[in-house]
């Protein structure tokens, strides 16, 4: 990759468009990153946020034996082949009975690379609310309820977290809109944008095994990095090309998503803006220090 076109790779994923995943420049120690596959070492779980005009969101009342009758955000575990907004829009239907679009992803939650959910403001576009007359083994009913008198009991309260994020989000966006890219990954993987700054220059991390480009890392499975999160991923890469002791390693936020749930690829790559800085505020750069992979 000559250097305009790390130029456009670094582009496309600032600005939130996905690049193809070839090869790995991290990966665990002692192990081969697993091939993934959903139900099998990975769970995917969607989950969509509906606020309407007069600030009421959109709930379903749980069928399932264990919290039946409380009520939760419509939300579901991803199938095979499916693509993330596929597995949303069934799981709104099958649980509220509305056809929706997701307008963005809001937020990525995990427990380790091996279960993941991706948060996700919604509009509905069409479809007939559930009622009661419809309950079956997905919900017994969905309704519409004022943000701040939300029904009792609810399943989790993990919901009221990203139902203010929702609303937040609506009244002042803190990122631009962003969706899925369908490009096709065997790894659960996170691709960084490492940057550093030093006076008036930024530098970005770039690998240089091959052409250059930006860094990838690949998650591990074993029980260390499943505690950790996958935010290990990140940590181990950094810590092979420079020397943490003295530095700061802060994760700002996701640029963009990666999946496509066809021809058994279902991984993910995540693409991650992390800042590197010194912990001592005085101290001074040099390039030498700026380590590549």
């Amino acid at each position: 990759m000559a250097s305009e076109d790390l130029s456009g790779a670094l582009a496309a994923v600032l600005g939130g468009r996905g690049l193809r995943v070839q090869s790995y420049d991290s990966g665990p120690a002692g192990e081969t990153p697993a091939q993934v596959r959903l139900r099998k070492n990975v769970c995917y779980v969607v989950l969509a946020v509906f606020l309407n005009e007069q600030d009421e969101v959109l709930l379903i009342q749980e069928a399932k034996k264990e919290c039946r009758g409380s009520w939760y955000l419509p939300a579901g575990r991803m199938e095979p082949r499916e693509t993330i907004v596929e597995a949303l829009q069934r799981e709104v239907k099958e649980e509220a009975g509305l056809q929706c679009e997701p307008l963005t992803l809001l937020s990525v939650e995990e427990r380790g690379p091996s279960w993941i959910r991706f948060v996700f403001l919604a509009r509905p576009t069409g479809g007939i609310l559930k009622t009661p007359k419809e309950a079956d083994a997905e919900s017994l009913q969905a309704g519409w309820y004022p943000r701040t008198s939300l029904p009792t009991p609810l399943r989790a309260h993990d919901i009221l977290h990203l139902i203010e994020l929702a609303a937040q989000y609506r009244q002042q966006a803190r990122h631009p809109l962003l969706l899925p890219q369908e490009l096709p990954c065997s790894l659960v993987c996170q691709r960084l944008v490492a940057t550093f700054t030093s006076v008036q220059t930024v530098w970005v991390l770039v690998g240089t095994v091959g052409m250059p480009h930006l860094p990838v890392t690949a998650c591990g499975f074993a029980p260390v990095e499943q505690r950790g999160g996958i935010k290990m991923a990140v940590l181990r890469l950094l810590q092979e090309c420079l020397t943490l002791h003295h530095l700061a390693v802060e994760t700002k936020g996701l640029l963009g998503l990666q999946h496509l749930g066809k021809d058994q690829t279902d991984g993910i790559c995540l693409n991650v803006l992390v800042t590197v800085a010194f912990r001592n505020p005085g101290s001074r750069v040099q390039v030498s220090d700026i380590g590549t992979v």
